[in-house]
C-alpha cells in the first residue's frame, strides 16, 4: 500500500501557452488578456515588439529610482567619508588650505565620481534582479516543445496557473477565441 502511493504522481496545470504566427496578431492577444484581466502572464517573442508593454498595461520600471538612489549614496557617502577623514579624523592640511575649505572640493570629485558609479552599477544589477524574480533557472513554458520556436519565428503568451483568474478550461477556451493558432495546457509534479 506505502508503495503505490510513493509511485502515485499528482500532476497539476502550471500554464497555458497560447501560439501566435505574428507579431500583430500576439499584439492584438496581449491587448485582449489584459482587458480580460488577467494579472500573471507574459509574452515571449524572438524580438522586441513596439508597443506591446502598452499592450500588456505595463506601468513604468522603478529600475531609475533604484540607481539614482544608490547613485546618491555613493555620492553623499564619499564627500562624508572625505570630509570625517580629511578634516575630523585625521587633519590633514593640502596645499595650504584648511580640511573643508572652498578649494578642497575639485580635490573629492575624482573619489566622489567612482563611488557613485559603482553603486550605481550595483543598484542596476542587484535591482534588475529583484524586479525580474531572478535567478529563475526553469519555467514552465520550457517543458512545451513548441515554445523552442519563440526564440526562432513564433509569439507566445502563458497565463500562469497563480493567476487569479485561472481555470483551465474557461482559460484556454479564451485564448483559442482570441485566434490562438495552438493552445497547450502546460502541466508539471507537483508536491
Amino acid at each position: 500500500m506505502e508503495e503505490a502511493k510513493a509511485t502515485e504522481r499528482k500532476i497539476a496545470p502550471t500554464v497555458i501557452l497560447a501560439e501566435f504566427e505574428d507579431a500583430g496578431a500576439a499584439l492584438h492577444a496581449a491587448e485582449k488578456v489584459r482587458d480580460a484581466g488577467y494579472s500573471r502572464w507574459d509574452t515571449h517573442t524572438p524580438f522586441p515588439i513596439h508597443g506591446m508593454d502598452a499592450a500588456m498595461g505595463m506601468k513604468d520600471s522603478r529600475l531609475g529610482w533604484i540607481v539614482i538612489a544608490c547613485a546618491l549614496t555613493g555620492l553623499t557617502g564619499a564627500f562624508t567619508m572625505m570630509h570625517w577623514m580629511n578634516g575630523i579624523d585625521y587633519v590633514t592640511v593640502v596645499g595650504d588650505k584648511p580640511p573643508g575649505a572652498p578649494g578642497t572640493i575639485p580635490s573629492m570629485v575624482p573619489i566622489m565620481f567612482e563611488l557613485t558609479i559603482l553603486l550605481s552599477a550595483f543598484g542596476a544589477v542587484l535591482g534588475m534582479f529583484g524586479l525580474n524574480q531572478l535567478p529563475r533557472h526553469n519555467h514552465p513554458v520550457f517543458a512545451s516543445d513548441r515554445f523552442r520556436a519563440a526564440s526562432i519565428d513564433r509569439y507566445f503568451i502563458s497565463i500562469e496557473a497563480e493567476d487569479p483568474k485561472f481555470d483551465v478550461k474557461a482559460t484556454r477556451e479564451f485564448l483559442e477565441g482570441i485566434h490562438a493558432a495552438h493552445v497547450e495546457v502546460v502541466e508539471e509534479e507537483v508536491e
